[in-house]
Parts: C-alpha cells; structure tokens; sequence
C-alpha cells in the first residue's frame, strides 16, 4: 500500500536519535541536578574506596620488602581519603558566591608554596622532580592543588571581566600573565612535565570557554607546545623516554624500556576477567611505581578488562555529571570551573591511561582517586566539592523557579477559563 504523502506545512516531531540523546544529556529539571549531585557523590566516594583497595595491593610487596608493615602505605591513603571525604562533604554547603571570594588566596598561596619548593630547602626531590614540600613531619604536593586554585582562578576573573573579554588582554589578563604563567613556570622549574601538561590543559579550557578566538587560541597552544617541547629536550631523563617510547634507543641494558614494557605487560596479561584482586604478579618489583603512575596497569591485571570498563564507566559518569551542571549554568563562573575540572580530571585519566597502554610516552601523572599520593587525594576530592556546591545551587535556583512559576500558571489557566 502506497505511504500517504505529507500534506505541505505538515512538521513532524520526530528527532534524530542524537538529538534525543543530546536533550536527554542536557535536560535541566530539578530532579536532573538531583541526579547529577548523586552521580558525582556515589563515582568520587567508590573511586576513592578503590582506590584504597589497590593502593594495598601494589604498594604491600614492597613495602614488606623493605622491612616495613604491608599497610603502611594504604593506611595513609586511606587516611587522606577519609579526610578528602569530609572535606567534600563540608565543601558542598558552601554556596558558590562565597567559594569564589577565595579565588585570589588560592591563587596567590599556590604560587607562594610553588615558590617555596623551588627556591627553598623546604622543597623536596623524589626520583627527580623537585615539587613537594616537607614541613616538620607533613609532606605535601602543591602543584595538586595548583590545578584547582587555577581553575578556580580562572572561572571567578573570567566571570568577573566577562563583558570585557572581546578584547583579547582582558582573556589573558591575569588568567594567562601573570598567575597562570607563574604556576607552569614554578612547576617547570620543579621538572614536573607532567603536571605542567595538565595545568596547560585547564587553561587552554578556560580560554576556549572565556570566548578566545580560534586563532589566538590555536597561537597559544602552538606556543604552549614549543615550550613543552623545550622543556624535554633540555632534560636528559625526558629525552630519554621520548627515544625509548619511539622505539630508538632502550639504554644499554633496557632500562629506559622497562617500566612501559612491564606495565603493558600486567595490563594485558588481566584478560577479561583478571587474575582476582590481591593476585597480581607483576606487582612483585616488576613494574616500577606500582602504587603511583602505574597503578592502572596493576589494576587491569587484577580486574581484567570488565574492571577497567567499570572504572571508566564511573570517571564517565562523572564528567557527563559536570557536563550537565555546566550546560544548565546561566553563569560564566560555573561553566569554566566545570570546564576546567572536566579537563584536568578527565585529561590526567586519559594521559595515565595513554602511558599505561603506551600510546604515550612516560610522563608521570597520577590516575586520579586511584594512584598512591594524600594531596593527589585531596585536590581532586576538594574539586568534588565544588561540583556538588555549584549542583545543589543549581537545584535551589530550579526550585525557586518553579515556586514562582506556579501561582502565575495558575492565574493563566484561571483567566483562559474564564
């Protein structure tokens, strides 16, 4: 039976399934921010959990190995996730316009310990970057909580000179020179490349979210780029694992190859299902830093490939979550920060996962929630906190809205019957 043709005017309500898909991502109800508040709740508190778990697993051989308890290393962690915790759950109640007075102190006191470790005897070296800082008997890393004082920075002074960001020194004015400059600089001179690449991400996102034209944009990552370049090839270690990630030159016994070998090797030996947890082999001293950079490579081998899927499953959720508070935002300030927390937890995820699986070289990044480290752990937790901040405000403004929406719609119904 022929279709009946379509009488002309005649529209049709149907979506493409991408479109559907892009509406259901985006929509903006309270239950929606609800939703989204949970997601990043539930995703962080199990990462960090796991990430206990297998801290213990990768971290016990050695530790026992050099005559210490097997739990050292994870009771520290599991300490600083504790803490990171209640620090996110405190951070939630407090409402963005007071979060972004602190913009400044953060900026401004990251750049003070920064300098504190690269012209201080206060500043401590570990396998050759110099970026943590040991005070009495507490030692942290400041350059974790560079990324989240960035990107905080960032959103508050974008916002703030937002009607003024047409003219490009405004966008560069003093996101880019001198506090953004300043951070990268302090932890380059630490020769903590890696942290350098993420710190260049954030901001990078903050600038294309600001509004910064293509060509501009697309001028300062070529810059951006040459410097990262420079800062390897003047560095005998760096240029060292670009050869051995390409394939030219191993050392003479190997050495430069081993740790990407090993790793690639205990993430692809965890098949579908891995070995179990606790079972790992390769943990036994095969592959160097099992407990930090190398941790996912661990965890594949324990868990397979199913429980690498469910770990990336949850970095998702969370990064479609800060998506979605950001798409519902009506503020600049909330759009960056999310932005930029996407782009620093997401980016540092994948640039881990890219060394791992050796798609890049060895840079030297922690797995967020995941790697060994107490100020890895609470940087990313304090930036938890600000999503769920940035959430629940955004759950008060759409009940406000529809409180105020329904005496009027109630009146209009009246008045149409009448």
């Amino acid at each position: 039976m022929a279709r009946r043709p379509k009488p002309k005017g005649e529209t049709t309500n149907r979506r493409s399934w991408p479109g559907r898909l892009i509406d259901i991502i985006e929509a903006g109800s309270a239950r929606t921010v609800a939703l989204d508040y949970t997601l990043i709740l539930v995703c962080s508190i199990l990462l960090a959990c796991f990430g206990v778990l297998m801290v213990q697993s990768s971290a016990s051989v050695e530790a026992i190995a050099k005559g210490q308890d097997g739990f050292t290393v994870a009771l520290s962690q599991a300490i600083f996730a504790g803490v990171g915790i209640v620090l996110m759950l405190i951070m939630q109640f407090i409402s963005p316009q007071t979060l972004k007075k602190c913009a400044w102190a953060a900026a401004l006191l990251a750049i003070i310990l920064l300098f504190l470790v690269a012209f201080t005897p206060l500043g401590y070296e570990v396998l050759g970057n110099k970026n943590w800082i040991t005070i009495g008997s507490v030692r942290l890393q400041p350059s974790e909580f560079a990324k989240l004082s960035l990107a905080v920075f960032a959103a508050f002074m974008f916002e703030k000179k937002q009607n003024l960001l047409g003219d490009v020194k405004h966008l560069l004015v003093p996101v880019l020179a001198p506090v953004g400059g300043a951070i990268v600089l302090l932890v380059l001179l630490g020769h903590d490349v890696g942290t350098v690449l993420i710190l260049v991400m954030v901001l990078a996102t903050a600038l294309f979210l600001a509004g910064m034209r293509f060509k501009w944009l697309l001028l300062s990552v070529a810059v951006g780029f040459i410097g990262f370049a420079g800062a390897v090839l003047m560095s005998g270690n760096r240029r060292t694992r670009i050869k051995a990630w390409l394939g030219i030159d191993c050392g003479l016994n190997g050495d430069a190859c081993l740790q990407s070998s090993m790793g690639l090797h205990a993430f692809a030996s965890g098949g579908w299902f891995g070995v179990g947890p606790g079972q790992s082999r390769m943990k036994w001293s095969y592959v160097p830093e099992a407990q930090n950079d190398f941790i996912f490579s661990i965890l594949g081998e324990e868990f397979g490939f199913l429980g690498v899927l469910a770990v990336l499953v949850l970095f998702a959720l969370i990064a479609l979550a800060m998506y979605r508070i950001a798409m519902r935002a009506t503020d600049l300030y909330t759009r960056v920060l999310m932005g930029c927390l996407i782009s620093w937890i997401i980016g540092q995820t994948f640039v881990n996962l890219g060394t791992v699986s050796g798609l890049l070289p060895v840079i030297g990044v922690p797995l967020p929630f995941i790697s060994s480290g107490g100020s890895a752990m609470l940087a990313v937790m304090m930036a938890m906190g600000f999503a769920l901040s940035s959430a629940r405000d955004q759950k008060r403004e759409l009940l406000a809205q529809a409180v105020t929406a329904g005496p009027a719609q109630t009146n209009k119904q009246g008045t149409d019957e009448a």
